[in-house]
């Protein structure tokens, strides 16, 4: 997982370095990507992808657990919003953090729908923000154990992160007889 991190960021570096004429080019049909607007699309395919699934799952089924030591399907969702909301305040920015409580988020479906929501808008914001140029800059307290990063590398980590989850979620999903919505065809 680490290596794919670093080889995301360098891969976001280079290509920053290697076009910087295209660094701010507006998002306007047939103009060049942009490291934050492919980062944007990324994020933002990834929220859409994570509240189907997560509203896939019956009200009833929250409370499930695959075995007793994992957490329930509710507290898998909650902890993508704990994990985005902890790692992005890393990026800084004037955009505010939404207000969590774990626990009683994941008490209900909807409270924990809206957490994880929340915490992807959060990262939405943050992006807004963000320019070519800051995105390779050097991010103002990364987590410890990835050392000193940039603020697209703590987006990398995160959308990782929560693919990780999502492969965790599906496995709940099926063993409740519930297709996920990227699995089901016409």
């Amino acid at each position: 997982m680490k290596d794919a991190i670093r080889i995301f960021a360098l891969a976001c570096v280079a290509a920053v370095l290697a076009a910087p004429a295209f660094a701010q080019a507006p998002a306007a049909a047939g103009a060049p990507p942009t490291l934050q607007g492919d980062i944007m699309k990324d994020w933002s395919g990834l929220k859409e992808t994570m509240a189907k699934l997560a509203s896939a799952l019956p009200p009833d089924k929250y409370s499930f657990k695959p075995t007793p030591a994992q957490q329930s399907f509710a507290e898998r969702v909650v902890h993508i919003a704990q994990i985005n909301n902890r790692f992005l305040a890393a990026v800084g920015g004037k955009a505010t953090a939404p207000t969590l409580d774990p626990k009683a988020a994941a008490l209900n479906k909807d409270a924990a729908i809206k957490a994880m929501n929340d915490s992807f808008d959060y990262g939405i914001a943050l992006l807004k923000e963000q320019t070519d140029q800051t995105l390779v800059q050097p991010a103002a307290m990364p987590p410890g154990f990835m050392g000193p990063s940039t603020r697209a590398r703590m987006f990398g980590f995160l959308i990782g992160h929560t693919w990780d989850i999502y492969g965790q979620l599906v496995v709940y999903a099926r063993l409740n007889d519930v297709t996920p919505p990227a699995s089901q065809r016409p």
